[in-house]
């Protein structure tokens, strides 16, 4: 489990502990908008456990302001995209190892309208809170679709869930827009409920060799029609590798 907060990840660790005596919990403590941070986690992670069955790149981010990093980039684009595109690389061979193997991303709904320029994934002037998000959940999409298919006979499925729209503490704002949240919030799911896509995808057998999908509600759902062009997928990749991976740091898929 990886957190950027010690004392919450071990308030989840005990609830975890409570509900579930047997299960067994590590932690490692990293900031998943920190490029740097999530590579040293992954790296940290893949020394432990060389093999691995199933990773959920979970974490997200709705920034109502654009917010710069301390790396130098934009919050969401990096939380959203880059962090998990990171993190699976850095597990990749453990994930190759522990065959058949999974890798779910949390996408969202709002990548369903979202627009995307792969050579514009830094959006400048243009920035605002529903495009960042938006495109950055599609940009996610369409990179795990393009692993999926680099990951082909590999023994890893890569598929992408919408959770639903689920009462977490996603939108921390003030203003308008955290009235508006506030007022949906008891319409939403809970947060069990909201796992149980996710965690068909992670351990349902029918989805062992299932790759490549867009899920919701436990069904294949029509993604955005962005995400089926296969040289647009792939500009999207290229784009992403370059941002996340740095000189010399391309993923081995």
């Amino acid at each position: 489990m990886i957190a950027r907060d010690r004392a919450r990840a071990e308030a989840a660790q005990a609830w975890i502990a409570q509900e579930v005596p047997h299960a067994s919990t590590e932690l490692v403590t990293a900031d998943l908008s920190l490029l740097a941070e999530t590579r040293d986690a992954g790296e940290r992670i893949a020394s432990r456990h060389p093999r691995i069955g199933v990773l959920v790149n979970n974490a997200g981010i709705f920034d109502a302001k654009k917010v710069v990093t301390a790396e130098g980039h934009e919050r969401v684009l990096a939380t959203n995209l880059l962090a998990p595109f990171v993190l699976t690389s850095a597990l990749l061979p453990a994930l190759r190892a522990g065959a058949p193997s999974r890798i779910v991303n949390i996408g969202s709904s709002t990548s369903d309208r979202a627009e995307i320029d792969p050579d514009h994934l830094v959006l400048g002037q243009d920035w605002t809170m529903v495009r960042a998000y938006g495109q950055s959940k599609l940009a996610l999409m369409m990179t795990t679709f393009a692993l999926a298919k680099r990951l082909e006979g590999s023994g890893v499925a890569a598929n992408v869930v919408h959770p639903g729209l689920v009462a977490t503490g996603l939108v921390r704002t003030g203003g308008i827009i955290g009235l508006v949240w506030r007022c949906m919030a008891p319409f939403a799911l809970s947060e069990e409920q909201g796992a149980d896509t996710a965690l068909y995808a992670a351990l349902a057998p029918e989805m062992a060799a299932v790759s490549g999908l867009y899920l919701k509600n436990r069904r294949a759902a029509p993604p955005n029609r962005r995400a089926l062009d296969p040289v647009l997928v792939e500009r999207v990749w290229a784009a992403t590798e370059r941002l996340a991976a740095g000189p010399g740091r391309a993923m081995r898929a």
